[in-house]
């Protein structure tokens, strides 16, 4: 098995993006949009959220009046959200992954991502085709008999939830069994360094992936575990939270996701999570960019006296004053009762300029604490919940 899995992740950042903009005109012109002189000008368009995506599904089922093509499976995640599956090569670009983990042809994947409804079984089903692994479908459940047929098959390799394998493992030495597993492909859960070096510590290299069923593979850690390389099929943004704006390059912001795959064309789709891009690229060799990974949730709505203020909100106050250049909602209690503060990054000193616009468009009345510009933290957050309930 070579190191990479093809020449695509290591190419020079220029020929990169060139394909990229090549790939993402043939996108846009599946919606009757573009072409776009470059791939600066993707935040000329409208973010997609979930909700929206949601809407559009219900009202033209199943797919929302998407130009999907080329499908072999529909999956149904909560909301309920309907997502394609494919079966040609690679088709959620698991298969990158999988190759830097070290699996390949000769391993035997168990694979214990759910197959019922929801997609994460075939994603990574499909990538261990593209490695040329071979795959136990074996699901979740059923532990003691998850651990007779690892034994039995000569399994090598786990892709699962990050804690789930601890369980298989634990069951194992419970029936004194030893097992051959020896690299794991993590998803959909917090890899804790603790459970780890757990791993490490019974000879299983552990890495993880940032995935959805919507998108496929989004970006995927390397032995080198700097962070995480995108995958070479997408085109992601990191956006202020609420707007489809980019943020300055490493500041902390929502994952905004552009597919290049032909037959699910998904333009600057919002994940709801937070990272923020690396300097540099991985001592691995792999060329392109990094995320931190995993920083939280973009979608920070909070209650504050009964009404739901959202980070959309933030942008529009943000909007309406061109001497704002950032603004951060606080809500704190005080005895019983919810508090909003406002902070606002502006070279302005007076806050009751802005105590109408926070009215007309939070639905609430709050405190406005003036910042000087530069004051408000940089860590994705639009909306802070302080309170507590002891």
């Amino acid at each position: 098995m070579s190191t990479y899995f093809d020449a695509l992740e290591t190419r020079t950042q220029d020929a990169r993006e060139a394909a990229q903009l090549q790939g993402l005109n043939a996108q846009l012109a599946k919606y009757g949009l573009g072409p776009l002189a470059g791939l600066s000008d993707l935040a000329s368009l409208p973010v997609l959220r979930k909700s929206e995506l949601s809407r559009r599904q219900a009202e033209q089922p199943p797919f929302g009046g998407l130009p999907v093509s080329n499908i072999a499976h529909v999956f149904q995640s909560p909301g309920p959200i309907y997502e394609p599956g494919g079966t040609s090569h690679d088709w959620w670009r698991m298969g990158r992954f999988l190759n830097a983990c070290g699996i390949g042809p000769g391993d035997i994947v168990q694979n214990c991502f759910g197959y019922h409804l929801t997609p994460a079984g075939m994603i990574f089903e499909n990538g261990a085709r593209a490695v040329g692994a071979t795959v136990l479908p074996a699901g979740t459940g059923q532990t003691e008999l998850q651990v007779q047929a690892a034994r039995h098959v000569k399994v090598t390799a786990y892709a699962g939830t990050p804690d789930y394998l601890k369980i298989i493992l634990e069951k194992a030495d419970e029936m004194g069994i030893a097992l051959g597993i020896t690299r794991a492909a993590v998803g959909g859960g917090a890899l804790f360094p603790s459970l780890r070096a757990w791993y490490q510590d019974r000879g299983i290299a552990c890495l993880q992936c940032y995935a959805t069923a919507d998108l496929g593979n989004i970006a995927y850690e390397s032995p080198a575990m700097e962070g995480m390389i995108l995958d070479e099929g997408v085109i992601v943004e990191i956006v202020t939270p609420g707007t489809g704006d980019p943020v300055a390059p490493g500041e902390v912001g929502e994952l905004v996701v552009t597919t290049l795959n032909p037959d699910y064309p998904l333009i600057r789709f919002a994940t709801g999570d937070l990272s923020a891009i690396m300097p540099g690229t991985s001592p691995c060799g792999r060329t392109n960019t990094r995320i931190k990974g995993w920083m939280g949730r973009a979608d920070q709505t909070t209650k504050i006296k009964g009404m739901f203020v959202r980070p959309e909100q933030v942008a529009q106050l943000v909007a309406r004053h061109e001497d704002i250049a950032r603004a951060r909602i606080i809500a704190s209690r005080e005895g019983e009762m919810d508090v909003m503060t406002v902070r606002i990054e502006s070279e302005a000193t007076d806050p009751a300029r802005y105590e109408g616009s926070i009215v007309d468009i939070l639905k609430l009345k709050g405190r406005v604490e003036m910042v000087p510009v530069g004051g408000l933290p940089r860590d994705g957050l639009v909306i802070e919940d302080i309170r507590t309930y002891d």
